[in-house]
């Protein structure tokens, strides 16, 4: 393998997961940002991280962007004789942002440009998919940071595999996080093995419409936001997101905990919800401090850009 001598730099999004009722498989990306630049060294290991996540440099191998390049570079069958990494870290870690999602994404296709035309024979888009996936354990964050927009992801006998939707161009995402963050792994383990089928039924008629409200008609958004599999038994875990997210929705606001929390999303449509400006003022009122961040969807995904 011959390594190129000029890094690469890879951008990737936020992203929200579940949306509500499309628990493990609904994903939309959110115009917020990590960048990573990479490139091959002659030995060794560097990292150098500004904003989010500072402390994680000492992670070393275990940084979760350099597994994700070991494993892309164990794919493509070359690992190079050292790495350089700089981070510039803007989402949010621990708050159900895609973070994680992110770091992977941003490993394996900087692993993938580094190889080459070698890289991209290895790597097809629909492995680098799952591979990424494989990795973070579940699609739906890694699909929408990858695609873009607004994705469904399943897995099959054969691997991961996502489809890619245009959202509507009045929906605008606001996002309220907390303080504290919460790590996925325990909001995991609050949740029950089994459901009523009623709420798994429920549930199937949710996420139905969720995609035509967050696509075609948004007038059902507030139903269509509704969940039965994951929310309520959050709660107890995230107590001042449940309250914030069952304000919002008393409201009228289409109102969620993004991912597995605590962060809170809420789905705003001009000329059919209340504005950004309404969800800063709830929020404001729930008696927490939230800080509220009005974001643009990201419609293009994780970007290899020029160095």
């Amino acid at each position: 393998m011959i390594w190129p001598d000029r890094p690469v730099r890879v951008r990737v999004p936020a992203t929200s997961a579940n949306l509500g009722p499309g628990f493990d498989s609904l994903g939309l990306a959110l115009g917020l940002h990590d960048m990573v630049h990479a490139r091959v060294t002659r030995a060794g290991l560097a990292i150098k991280i500004s904003g989010v996540g500072v402390e994680n440099t000492r992670r070393r191998e275990r940084h979760l962007i350099v597994r994700a390049m070991r494993a892309a570079f164990e794919q493509v069958g070359e690992q190079p004789t050292g790495i350089s990494l700089i981070c510039d870290n803007a989402i949010p870690q621990g708050f159900g942002l895609g973070s994680s999602a992110g770091a992977i994404v941003a490993g394996v296709l900087a692993a993938r440009a580094l190889c080459g035309e070698h890289g991209r024979d290895r790597l097809a888009d629909d492995t680098v998919l799952d591979l990424a996936a494989r990795l973070d354990g579940h699609g739906d964050n890694v699909a929408a940071c990858l695609a873009g927009g607004l994705t469904i992801a399943w897995s099959t006998p054969t691997g991961f595999r996502c489809a890619r939707l245009a959202p509507l161009t009045t929906l605008a995402p606001v996002l309220c996080v907390p303080e504290v963050p919460l790590a996925t792994a325990q909001a995991r383990q609050v949740l029950p093995s089994t459901v009523p089928h009623a709420d798994a039924a429920h549930n199937a008629a949710r996420a139905a419409l969720l995609i035509s409200a967050l696509t075609m008609d948004a007038g059902p958004l507030l139903d269509a936001t509704e969940d039965f599999l994951h929310q309520r038994y959050r709660s107890a875990a995230m107590p001042e997101s449940a309250r914030l997210m069952a304000a919002l929705r008393e409201a009228g606001v289409p109102a969620v905990i993004s991912g597995a929390g605590p962060a809170v999303l809420a789905l705003t449509v001009s000329g059919v919800t209340a504005g950004p400006d309404d969800v800063a003022a709830i929020a404001a009122q729930s008696g927490s401090d939230w800080t509220v961040v009005a974001l643009d969807i990201d419609r293009h995904g994780a970007v290899i850009e020029s160095t």
